[in-house]
């Protein structure tokens, strides 16, 4: 039996993004980037895992709203359009610093790296979805898990138990329709929990949750293992808590790995470097600067000027050396740990997916050299202090017997108890969506025991369009202040597409026309049937 368990969790999560008007809308290239730094990178390096036989053991989240867009037709061909577009930016870099052999050499490493990201997406049909489930089922060691439907923060709808419970089950059956299993986690919007969501995830055939710490640290009963073991809810469904020491010592800019200066700097990128002329066919067409992804140096000091040439070499070589730290670091940590439990302790790292490959170009290979150390280089299954990755379903078919608690009313992010879903910035959008809940819920009661094609269509759309409004992370983009417009006219639009089915299936004249325009655009939860709000 090893010392301990690692689980490794990687959240993956974007809002529904969708412009079948205007594929210029800057916000959808956030599908792009991830896809091309962080979806496929991870893909290639699970596959690489497999082929090498390394039991990788990691979790997976794929948000709802993100398994939709991964499945669009519209936003796979964009997509491949996009790996075109690097490569051709590739081509011509290239060509641009011929007499910069230090830059040229850089341009040619990102040219053959979007050649093979391209030639990995091909080989999938442009099918991540189907890609990830294959892995899953050949049982490589990945477990994918999803999210409540659109990433709702559930905390602040304690009170519209009806779209709280279509929230669970939109994203259940979803999952399954992917990937022929019910999901066994969810990852809960910002990980915001109150008590009774596990009810609903129980109803859901749910194994398992995350929650930050505190929500643990601060359940009805003090935990007897801390945050190092499962919770079991009443309902039977585990609560399962994130290492706070584990966790900040990877996602951490300036505490954790990411933040060496060898490694490659976000944000200094061509597309702010170069002139508008030579960059145009690669940026928006209204001229607006973007990141490239071609970048040429690397983080060296905070400052944005005076900044080494990238290397990738050594910054390969830096995130061996910190995969190899962060190693012994658990098997110290779980050392300690069982010393003083009666069963190997569970130090479980979640993160948002992205951090890897996108915010942090080389955590992907990070991960992978992680994952081969903790294969080949603890000395064999019966080797003292071992540390063994697993996945949240292994841990309770192996562990199955766990405290009972409820955990406390939670989320993670700054404060820990939904001070960036609510503030001064963000709280005017929450009794929008209260109405528009309890109107949904009147609709699917009143149209329940009969509707007109029509009006089924319409009462669906209006579903979808709640799902929308109900969505996080527009909440979270007000507090930070980024693309604030872009997040209020996402909320604003919503709700108003909702009150407006709602204003005309109330008065019997459904503008179809309309009506088929929003299906169009919004056509996440193909297989929504809005009757799950009558329950």
């Amino acid at each position: 039996m090893p010392t301990g368990y690692l689980a490794i969790v990687l959240h993956a999560h974007l809002p529904f993004l969708r412009h079948p008007e205007d594929e210029t809308v800057m916000e959808e290239r956030w599908l792009y980037e991830a896809v091309r730094d962080t979806y496929l990178p991870l893909l290639r390096a699970f596959e690489g895992l497999a082929h090498d036989r390394v039991p990788f053991r990691c979790t997976l989240s794929l948000s709802a709203p993100l398994l939709c867009m991964l499945r669009d037709d519209l936003l796979k061909e964009r997509i491949a359009k996009h790996l075109d577009s690097m490569i051709a930016l590739g081509e011509s870099e290239i060509d641009r610093t011929r007499r910069e052999p230090h830059y040229r050499k850089l341009a040619r490493f990102y040219h053959r790296r979007f050649l093979d990201l391209r030639d990995t997406w091909r080989a999938h049909d442009g099918d991540l979805v189907r890609a990830f489930r294959r892995l899953q089922d050949a049982g490589a060691g990945l477990e994918v898990i999803t999210s409540n439907a659109t990433h709702a923060f559930l905390p602040l709808m304690d009170r519209d138990g009806p779209a709280m419970r279509a929230q669970v089950h939109l994203a259940a059956d979803l999952y399954e329709s992917c990937f022929g299993r019910r999901t066994p986690g969810m990852w809960l919007g910002e990980c915001g929990y109150v008590p009774g969501v596990d009810e609903l995830l129980r109803e859901a055939a749910v194994r398992y949750f995350f929650v930050d710490s505190h929500a643990v640290e601060h359940a009805e009963r003090p935990p007897v293992f801390g945050v190092w073991a499962p919770l079991y809810c009443h309902s039977g469904v585990a609560a399962i808590a994130r290492d706070a020491e584990a966790s900040r010592q990877v996602w951490s800019a300036k505490e954790g790995y990411p933040g060496e200066r060898h490694y490659r700097d976000f944000y200094r990128d061509i597309g702010f470097d170069l002139p508008i002329d030579y960059l145009r066919p690669w940026i928006h067409p209204e001229g607006h600067r973007l990141y490239t992804g071609f970048k040429y140096h690397a983080i060296t000091h905070e400052k944005l000027h005076d900044k080494w040439v990238y290397e990738p070499e050594i910054a390969r070589g830096k995130a061996g050396l910190h995969a190899s730290h962060f190693r012994d670091s658990r098997r110290a940590q779980c050392e300690a740990l069982a010393a003083r439990m009666r069963r190997p302790p569970l130090i479980v790292a979640p993160f948002d997916a992205e951090l890897f490959g996108h915010w942090w170009f080389e955590g992907v290979q990070f991960l992978d050299d992680l994952f081969r150390q903790l294969h080949f280089d603890q000395g064999g299954q019966d080797a003292p202090g071992r540390v063994e990755p697993v996945t949240p379903a292994q841990y309770l078919d192996r562990h199955p017997t766990h405290q009972v608690s409820t955990p406390g009313a939670s989320s993670w992010g700054r404060g820990g108890f939904s001070e960036y879903w609510l503030d001064e910035s963000n709280a005017w959008v929450y009794r929008h969506l209260h109405e528009a809940a309890k109107r949904m819920v009147a609709l699917a009661r009143r149209f329940r025991d009969g509707a007109t094609p029509l009006e089924r269509r319409a009462l669906d759309q209006a579903a979808r369009e709640l799902l929308l409004a109900q969505s996080s992370d527009w909440a979270f983009i007000m507090k930070t202040g980024t693309t604030v417009s872009y997040a209020a006219r996402r909320t604003h639009e919503a709700v108003v597409r909702f009150h407006r089915l709602h204003d005309d299936l109330l008065a019997g004249k459904v503008d179809e026309p309309y009506l088929r325009a929003l299906e169009q655009k919004d056509n996440l939860f193909p297989d929504l049937d809005y009757r799950i709000y009558a329950g």
